[in-house]
């Protein structure tokens, strides 16, 4: 008979992870930029089973020693080539049958990058299509010359819940900062808002409550290589 062990070093050399199942453990990462006014991410198409001809998020398993803020983080660089950017955790999607493949739960990371940071990359730009207003919540999909595009596992629900959550923060963080470079016009902010929201918004009551919020501070510079009127050049307060 099998004494009980006497410490917890005892313990831990004679329990066996393999008397439990275990699932796998995978993150997908959400990139989200504003491209041309409009709410894009990066997608790939499925080359192999299952779902093959589908388009997912990039993503992958999560190594046995790697934390899962690190894991988005080199999934982003390996498919998306994107380094140093604003990247969170998002949500867990756990169903079960939602890989038919095995047992998987996803944690979905959520990273935001300016239009101009985006690089060449693994997969193809992707306009979002939203067919929710506000933040309902619901599927979004990719689409590509106007077509959507049919989405592999459960990533359109992932996609959705990514939209969800910038819409629902938009108001009290600054999370439309993390879509522009260092300097911007406020045509450019109030475009990042309208395309998140999914609707255009009032220009002077946008631009007079952004003025007096004191998130903006003027650079005294103006922005060139336009065909209209150079617009000022603002930066975001350090203090927000």
């Amino acid at each position: 008979m099998t004494h009980p062990p006497r410490s917890e070093a005892e313990f831990l050399a004679r329990y066996d992870p393999g008397n439990f199942e275990r699932p796998s453990v995978a993150t997908d990462v959400v990139v989200l930029s504003v491209v041309d006014g409009a709410l894009h991410t990066v997608l790939i198409e499925r080359a192999d089973f299952p779902h093959r001809g589908r388009w997912m998020l990039p993503g992958g398993f999560v190594g046995i020693g790697e934390d899962l803020g690190t894991a988005a983080a080199r999934l982003l660089q390996a498919k998306g080539g994107l380094t140093g950017e604003f990247i969170e955790q998002l949500y867990t999607f756990g169903q079960p049958g939602r890989d038919p493949r095995m047992r998987i739960i996803t944690v979905a990371h959520l990273a935001l990058v300016p239009a101009h940071r985006l690089t060449s990359h693994e997969g193809a730009l992707c306009r979002i299509e939203v067919p929710w207003p506000g933040e309902e919540g619901g599927p979004a999909h990719g689409a590509r010359d106007g077509q959507s595009l049919p989405m592999a596992f459960d990533h359109a629900d992932i996609l959705g819940m990514a939209v969800c959550r910038v819409r629902g923060r938009l108001n009290y963080s600054p999370i439309a900062y993390a879509l522009l470079p260092e300097t911007f016009t406020l045509r450019a902010l109030q475009e990042v808002h309208e395309a998140i929201l999914g609707h255009r918004i009032n220009k002077p009551s946008f631009r007079r409550r952004l003025l007096a919020s004191g998130e903006l501070i003027a650079t005294g510079r103006r922005e060139s290589d336009t065909a209209h009127r150079p617009a000022e050049l603002y930066r975001r307060s350090a203090d927000t």
